[in-house]
């Protein structure tokens, strides 16, 4: 790794005898030993050149490392009593007296250091807005002025900031908190939040040594992918650890926040200081209106922080807090711990009916992930915790959106149309025999054979219903990506819902009928038995289910063809078959009744009268009343010809609760 270095804070480090010299190299050391990185000695194909490569849990702490060793202090070795470092070719061993690891209440890390002058150094990390509240202010009153200030340009531009402070401990203080963690380490009960009060008792009047920022570059297709979302109609919110300033720098260039927007900034240190900004932020918004409309004009963007969230959350202000998030076209969180992530998550989980879906790359974002009703982990340099805690991964956010807008467009169109068409395949059958066993006043006898009504489920009509459900698309992939508007069909639950269920359910009961009574009234008086008219109903039922199947595929293939007509002929396969047995019942009754031509006639008769309503009805609501999906379907067809047509779809400003 390539780092570009500053001569004069290299120049800086070498000056010993110089107080801020001394300040410089403590802060570089404090980079090199204050983390978990392991070193690797790597093979080269020269033998006497070795490479360091360090392996470590965040990329953040690899970078500083790699920064550090830039500047000639070069972390060689790690064990679990003392490491080594070469500081500008002085290999010099560090022994580790002590470390407290980062949590997500004091947001900092320690390492308490033997060094080899015999002095015990304690070394602290963390985020400015922990840092600043143990750092005494009344050393290096200028150095503090001037890191807040580097800070904040910092911030401003997006980078990830970090506090470096370091305390020289007595041999006292030193065997005070040596008993106190051994004491907290032994611990069977609150052992955590034990080593969490030594370690605050520790890090207490520091001596600042700098700040670092580290560029957190966004990935690829990362505000295409944000754009496309919220022309989806799904709403966005960023919960991030950043400083306020980074997270606002990181929503513009995500194209998250516009300049169009009214933000709204909840930073408080008080529960009544919250409550009046929530009330003040309620009492704009009314001002501003309350129809989906003059939401959409005038845009709002809430953006809140994790000490304000202290005193928000689990307490009477969530409801306030959930009713003007609620109305807000973005929410971004910065400074939250892992457990406010989870949090914000059950705050719209449990007060709504809307799905829930968390996405993070980092062991901080696990809480989250498990929290939401759908957890995506993305596997990158933050370490797989996410990935492991998730139930879908994947190595790019930008992926998000063909998994949401392409995969879960299909899915929730087959998934719709599949439960209606089950239902309906299997009501239309029962019906038939219902219709049967009405006509004949309740006797045991029945017309279709045992065979055949075991069979229907499984041969006669089951495998078109999985290839269709595997296969079938109403709409490519590039309209889906293209419209990202189309992924509203499923909010407005326009494929399935009571109404459509209950149509479908009407349906069914006139297929039925038509089913049953055509070739009833059509051999009434004739001499064909029981048995003949239960093949006839079943082949009529098989080609009238599949013919309905057919109507509503969109995408054909050379399977699909396979799996509807050849379960047709294997419906007539079957029935003959069964009726060659002479041990069963209506031995020879297809044979018998095939051979006229009012047989076929009746089929022929089934099928016309029981689908044409369906047909018609459809006919004219696709062209009186066409849905996005339709006209996003005939522009596909005739987008050729019409090259510089727009879609104008329907706005989704509000979803239903699902």
């Amino acid at each position: 790794m390539k780092v570009k270095v500053d001569q004069e804070l290299l120049d800086l480090s070498r000056r010993k005898n110089l107080e801020e010299g001394r300040n410089v190299r403590d802060f570089f050391i404090a980079l090199a030993a204050c983390n978990t990185i392991v070193p690797l000695t790597v093979e080269t194909q020269d033998p006497a050149v070795r490479l360091i490569d360090y392996q470590g849990e965040s990329p953040d702490e690899q970078a500083l490392v790699y920064a550090a060793a830039a500047y000639g202090f070069t972390l060689i070795e790690r064990t679990s009593g003392h490491i080594v470092i070469d500081i500008q070719g002085d290999r010099q061993r560090f022994d580790v007296l002590g470390l407290h690891e980062f949590d997500s209440d004091r947001k900092r890390m320690s390492v308490i250091l033997g060094c080899p002058d015999k002095t015990i150094k304690l070394f602290v990390k963390g985020a400015d807005t922990s840092m600043f509240h143990v750092i005494d202010k009344s050393i290096n009153s200028n150095s503090i002025k001037a890191t807040e200030s580097h800070l904040q340009s910092y911030s401003s531009i997006g980078l990830r900031t970090l506090v470096v402070a370091s305390k020289e401990l007595s041999p006292i203080l030193f065997e005070q908190w040596q008993s106190s963690y051994e004491s907290a380490s032994t611990a069977l009960m609150g052992r955590a939040a034990l080593l969490r009060k030594v370690a605050t008792n520790i890090e207490r009047h520091l001596s600042i040594l700098g700040a670092s920022a580290i560029e957190d570059k966004l990935q690829q297709g990362v505000p295409q992918a944000v754009k496309s979302l919220r022309k989806a109609g799904i709403k966005v919110w960023v919960l991030t650890g950043d400083k306020q300033e980074t997270a606002i720098s990181i929503g513009y260039s995500s194209k998250l926040l516009t300049s169009k927007m009214t933000q709204i900034v909840i930073n408080n240190n008080s529960k009544e200081s919250c409550r009046k900004s929530l009330q003040d932020a309620l009492l704009m918004c009314k001002k501003l209106g309350t129809d989906s409309l003059a939401a959409e004009i005038n845009q709002l963007a809430l953006i809140i922080d994790g000490t304000s969230l202290v005193y928000i959350l689990d307490t009477d202000l969530e409801e306030q807090l959930f009713e003007f998030a609620s109305r807000c076209n973005v929410v971004l969180c910065c400074r939250v711990a892992p457990l406010q992530k989870a949090g914000i998550v059950a705050l719209i989980k449990n007060r709504t009916d809307d799905m829930t879906l968390a996405i993070g790359d980092g062991a901080n974002d696990v809480s989250m992930i498990q929290m939401a009703d759908v957890g995506i982990g993305i596997s990158g340099q933050e370490g797989r915790q996410a990935v492991m805690a998730s139930d879908f991964a994947m190595g790019q956010f930008r992926f998000l959106v063909p998994l949401l807008l392409v995969h879960g467009h299909w899915n929730y169109q087959r998934m719709s149309y599949m439960i209606l068409y089950n239902f309906y395949r299997n009501a239309v059958f029962v019906l038939v025999l219902f219709w049967y066993v009405l006509f004949t006043s309740f006797t045991l006898t029945t017309a279709i054979t045992d065979w055949s009504s075991v069979l229907y489920s499984i041969v006669y009509t089951g495998f078109p219903t999985v290839i269709v459900g595997i296969l079938d698309k109403n709409l490519s992939r590039d309209s889906l990506l293209k419209y990202p508007q189309l992924y509203g069909a499923g909010q407005r639950q326009e494929n399935y819902n009571k109404r459509l269920f209950w149509l479908t359910m009407v349906d069914t009961i006139w297929q039925s009928v038509a089913a049953f009574f055509v070739p009833l009234l059509s051999y009434w008086g004739s001499s064909v038995d029981g048995s003949s008219l239960g093949d006839l109903w079943t082949i009529a039922v098989v080609i009238m289910v599949n013919m309905h199947l057919a109507m509503d595929i969109v995408r054909w293939s050379w399977i699909t063809h396979a799996a509807i007509w050849g379960s047709v002929i294997s419906t007539f396969v079957s029935v003959m078959i069964i009726d060659l047995f002479p041990l069963l019942p209506g031995y020879w009754s297809f044979f018998n009744i095939a051979k006229t031509e009012l047989f076929w006639m009746c089929v022929l008769g089934v099928v016309i009268g029981a689908l044409l309503p369906r047909f018609a009805i459809k006919v004219v609501v696709q062209y009186c009343r066409p849905n996005d999906i339709q006209i996003a379907r005939e522009m596909e067809k005739y987008g050729n010809s019409r090259r510089d047509s727009q879609l104008e779809m329907n706005q989704i400003f509000d979803p239903p609760s699902r």
